[in-house]
């Protein structure tokens, strides 16, 4: 469990880097900081996605709480306007904690609140509940045996509900405007609103509050993230009602905010539903060690629903389905979770949209059409499927959905493809071509490619050689001969070439890419994917130089950096505008998902030695503190190369959370 106390509660400085994260399977999520005050354009109770796992609309940003104690007002909530932070909720605020999903404790005049919010699973519904205790006079604490539920003979409590509603774009913000639609459709338990006509309704079910029709717009909210990465930050939202309930009669308060209709009384049922589930996720656990559990949790939240098949949303708040992420992601996600279902699904959606003998790079946010501008996705696409046989031996389901797309997309890189992309005479990969940038090490700003890469990238060898290697198995356990032969032939064609052009003896390192003539001697992390991977170009004395050099410039507590601060184009801080990080982000930046492919090749180069194992448990170690840090229960996409790390990126990454996960029981616990 995660929990806080009131002194970090209390801190808004402090409890503005904890963000609780909720999702539905869909792609939709709420997610906050510990204090419900948003600092970001994605944060919302509802986030849902129209067009899982895409189209995510912001409709409900957020309920301002109002406890009334004998006509004295208690606000809750906190909001960030442009120069104050009113109300201040937080200074009542006695905890937060995870358990299973965020809770939130307060205490007013002796009234102890306990508030949950929690998402349906494939659907774009939240719960919000909130239960109500009175601590007498002899009770000691709020959770003193002596302390009763509400009503309380001496006094009129109530307790009043206002939403705060965007319906917006979730990458841009809302601003006053005369076009928004302000009525309220009143059932019994129910209310409707439809703020605008090409959007969903939005439907409340309640505990038969008292309502309140008039509406208006709050102004100004200040979004801190989003001014300090340069981006536009204050938004304005409107209010088309508030609810009050009577705690003289109740103790307790529910609100479902959905796309569908939903019953109230259903709203306690839900939780136990929910709670059930995520139980279940933990039975899947490979492990029963905090990091482990912790992250066999958190990977549940990255697989989401593609139409009729599986996907994985490469990070929240902003990313999509990207294909090198899913493909990098999913034996983490999937097959160390025993999730095989899943696992064949994913693959087989991505095989169903292979083009030119590429995988998608991502399926973007606005439109049907997948962009494959990518090298790598498709060469992880066969990482992947080897790693679904080491699971599970399933050869019939690759020889009648995949065996085909394979071969295929073997065939489109001998000839050539997109962007490029061909195999050489010397039977390694070549690809690149101005103004793109196809590798993982992806930052583009305008025009400028940081870090363009054209040639042959060391990290696309040594994925073509491991591609070859599985066609190679694969045909054979097909009986297909011929191409078991031609595979074998190329792949032994590209190991020779691969040791002769990128050792780099001076260095005790790989070259990063070789372009022509033209040898990038830059001491990056994707040397380390020429041991890391299942089949392997290096002989172990290299293997180990290699890893010695990686571990030595490049490992921090959190991943690897994406260059050597010894080199003059080191960028030690993530931050700035989106001009500034993105010149940062694979010039030094740390990569947490680095960490996965790192311990692999440790271990292996090390011949998996015990001694080898313990010394590579001792670089997890870290991100068990780093779960209660930033995105809770998760890990971010990146750090800041120099101490002291500074999470930053996504708050919580797929591929950071699966390779790490992966590593932990592969590489150190040896399952």
């Amino acid at each position: 469990m995660i929990r806080f106390d009131q002194e970090i509660c209390g801190d808004p400085a402090a409890a503005s880097t904890r963000e609780w994260l909720e999702t539905n399977g869909l792609g939709g999520f709420a997610s906050s900081t510990i204090t419900g005050l948003n600092t970001r354009r994605y944060h919302g109770l509802l986030i849902a996605a129209t067009k899982p796992p895409v189209g995510r609309i912001v409709m409900l940003s957020k309920l301002e709480e109002t406890l009334i104690v004998d006509g004295r007002r208690y606000d809750l909530s906190a909001n960030h306007y442009t120069s104050v932070i009113h109300p201040q909720g937080y200074k009542y605020q006695t905890g937060f904690r995870l358990d299973p999903f965020p809770i939130f404790t307060y205490e007013v005049e002796g009234i102890t609140i306990e508030k949950s919010v929690f998402m349906l699973h494939g659907e774009n519904t939240t719960v919000v509940r909130y239960s109500f205790q009175v601590r007498s006079a002899e009770s000691s604490g709020a959770n003193d045996a002596a302390a009763s539920l509400i009503p309380h003979p001496s006094s009129l409590i109530l307790f009043e509900l206002r939403p705060l509603i965007a319906f917006r774009d979730y990458h841009s913000l809302m601003h006053e405007n005369d076009a928004i639609n302000s009525h309220v459709q009143a059932d019994e338990a129910l209310l409707t609103i439809k703020p605008y006509d090409d959007l969903p309704a939005l439907y409340f079910a309640h505990d038969s509050g008292e309502l309140d029709a008039a509406s208006f717009w709050y102004r100004s909210f200040e979004y801190g993230k989003e001014r300090a990465r340069g981006f536009d930050s204050t938004e304005d939202l409107f209010s088309p009602f508030a609810l009050k309930f009577n705690l003289n009669h109740d103790s307790s308060v529910s609100i479902i905010a959905s796309t569908e209709r939903r019953e109230i009384s259903r709203a306690n049922g839900y939780a136990q539903a929910e709670i059930e589930r995520r139980r279940k996720i933990i039975e899947r656990s490979p492990g029963n060690d905090e990091l482990t559990t912790a992250l066999t949790v958190a990977a549940d939240q990255y697989i989401v629903a593609r139409g009729k098949e599986k996907t994985v949303i490469a990070g929240y708040h902003w990313f999509s389905d990207w294909g090198r992420d899913t493909m990098i992601a999913l034996p983490g996600l999937t097959l160390i979770t025993k999730r095989f279902d899943v696992a064949r699904s994913i693959l087989s959606e991505f095989a169903r949209h292979v083009d030119r003998g590429m995988l998608p790079n991502r399926f973007p946010d606005v439109g049907e059409t997948p962009e494959y501008n990518t090298v790598d996705a498709t060469l992880w696409f066969f990482e992947a499927i080897r790693s679904l046989l080491h699971y599970t031996d399933d050869h019939e389901f690759v020889r009648v959905n995949l065996y085909d797309v394979l071969t295929d997309i073997i065939e489109w890189h001998v000839r050539g493809t997109r962007y490029g992309i061909q195999v050489c005479t010397d039977g390694l990969l070549s690809a690149g071509e101005a103004g793109v940038q196809l590798t993982w090490m992806d930052a583009k700003v305008g025009d400028w490619v940081v870090t363009p890469r054209r040639g042959k990238a060391v990290e696309i060898q040594a994925l073509w050689y491991n591609a070859l290697k599985v066609m190679e198995e694969l045909a054979a356990k097909f009986s297909d001969e011929a191409n078991r032969t031609l595979y074998a032939e190329m792949a032994e064609r590209a190991s020779a070439s691969f040791n002769e052009q990128f050792w780099n003896e001076e260095a005790s390192s790989l070259f990063d890419v070789i372009d022509g003539e033209t040898r990038d001697a830059s001491i990056r992390p994707n040397q380390i994917f020429a041991e890391s991977l299942y089949h392997s170009m290096l002989s172990r004395e290299k293997a180990r130089r290699v890893v010695e050099t990686v571990e030595r410039e490049l490992l921090t507590p959190f991943g690897l950096r994406s260059l050597s601060p010894n080199d003059s184009q080191y960028r030690p801080r993530y931050e700035g505008d989106s001009l500034s990080r993105d010149g940062a982000y694979h010039q030094g930046t740390i990569w947490a998902w680095l960490m996965g492919p790192f311990i692999t090749a440790y271990v292996k180069a090390h011949n998996r030695s015990d001694e080898a194992r313990e010394r590579a448990r001792t670089y997890l170690a870290n991100f068990i503190t780093h779960l209660s840090e930033a995105g809770l229960g998760h890990i971010s996409e990146i750090f800041d190369g120099d101490a002291p790390h500074t999470p930053n990126g996504c708050i919580a990454q797929a591929w950071s959370v699966a390779e790490v996960l992966r590593a932990a029981v592969e590489d150190v616990n040896g399952r």
